[in-house]
């Protein structure tokens, strides 16, 4: 009965996946498959099951996911989704509103709609994993809705070239992840960069956990703020590479609570990153509205500003201010300190905030990825290896 039930549906076949899918049917999708488009691979898919798209390029294939228990996933290499005027419901490349959906190896480009939001994906209900997917030259790159139930995680993944159109700015800008009022958000291992007039990171989400990311405009980048976490929550952002470019269209990097103060926890926790400000003057790396329930930035290492802060008082304990030669290779992109450099002597343990502990237990690895720190004191900043 099973296998007769695969036939039915068309090119799926039984298989073990792991344990949450251990008998998901696998729905094979690709121009030489029964199953050639991801908009009817969406129609024909049953909650539970895995969808397996063949590497290549799919131009105005765009879908919306509603099953629960989704794994969306290429195969063979790197599917790429391109839109030149079709978008899912006016909205995105790919809607999900399933319960935990997971989308893997694809990649997003394109979309374009007319209130100027157009996202690679637009996630609407339920837990979404995205994994080492890759947004570029979309309006957003992914764009949530407003659900506090929602939780979006994303991992190993690059955002680069999100923007609206120049005729557009700055009335609508383009953000390379735009999370609204959602219950937990998640950006671990990734590369979000080169941005236009809008942010690389915005967060309105009750937790937000920014950890271990690349998260840099670089030119010709001229993104707003790096992070934006507008409505507060309680944030934790810890081990990045934060990066402001020279032609950026606002001299805050980190912003919290610009907007108002929306959960019941309202802190920011800034810690163990190396924050990197190309301006030549004026620059400010975090700005606080005034009410936070608590503000912690501890053991930063910043290039090219002191750790100035405004609006805000908290705990700032061990930050470091560096200059270009404590680093291996800055021009480069490496952050990694000299172990030689004054700056890179081991920082007393900052303890635990809100019960968490502070100490990163990993460090960020270019271009989307990271890797395990040894046991024992931190260097400041966001990378505990040196290049020596």
């Amino acid at each position: 009965m099973p296998l007769l039930r695969a036939l039915l549906r068309g090119a799926c076949v039984c298989a073990c996946v792991g344990a949450s899918h251990a008998t998901a049917y696998v729905m094979l999708v690709g121009p030489a498959r029964a199953v050639v488009t991801l908009a009817e691979a969406a129609r024909k898919a049953r909650s539970g099951d895995v969808i397996e798209v063949d590497a290549g390029r799919y131009v105005d294939d765009v879908a919306v996911f509603t099953q629960d228990e989704l794994v969306i996933r290429a195969v063979g290499g790197r599917a790429r989704f391109v839109s030149t005027g079709a978008m899912a419901q006016d909205k995105a490349i790919v809607v999900v509103r399933g319960r935990d959906v997971t989308v893997e190896g694809l990649e997003f480009t394109g979309a374009r709609v007319a209130d100027h939001n157009g996202a690679g994906i637009r996630h609407e209900t339920g837990r979404l994993t995205v994994r080492d997917c890759l947004f570029e030259d979309n309006e957003m790159g992914i764009l949530t809705s407003n659900d506090a139930s929602a939780e979006l995680v994303v991992e190993r993944s690059e955002f680069r070239r999100n923007a609206v159109d120049a005729r557009f700015q700055p009335g609508d800008p383009g953000h390379q992840i735009y999370v609204g009022l959602i219950g937990r958000f998640t950006l671990r291992e990734s590369y979000v960069h080169q941005g236009a007039f809008g942010h690389l990171v915005k967060s309105r989400a009750r937790e937000t956990r920014i950890e271990n990311n690349r998260i840099t405009d670089e030119p010709p980048g001229r993104s707003s703020y790096e992070i934006d976490l507008p409505s507060g929550g309680d944030a934790w952002v810890i081990g990045n590479l934060i990066g402001q470019s020279a032609t950026t269209e606002n001299n805050t990097i980190v912003s919290f609570g610009a907007e108002g103060y929306r959960w019941p926890v309202n802190g920011l926790v800034l810690a163990f990153n190396t924050i990197v400000d190309a301006l030549p003057h004026g620059g400010r790396v975090l700005a606080v509205r005034e009410g936070a329930t608590a503000v912690d930035v501890l053991d930063n290492v910043v290039l090219g500003n002191s750790l100035q802060a405004s609006g805000t008082t908290g705990r700032f304990a061990d930050n470091r201010v560096a200059r270009a030669s404590d680093f291996v290779a800055p021009a480069q992109g490496d952050y990694r300190l000299h172990a030689a450099s004054a700056i890179a002597a081991p920082t007393p343990d900052p303890g635990e905030v809100r019960g968490q502990p502070v100490i990163p237990a990993r460090e960020y690895l270019h271009p989307r990825g990271s890797r395990p720190v040894a046991p024992g004191p931190r260097r400041p900043g966001a990378f505990q290896s040196t290049g020596d």
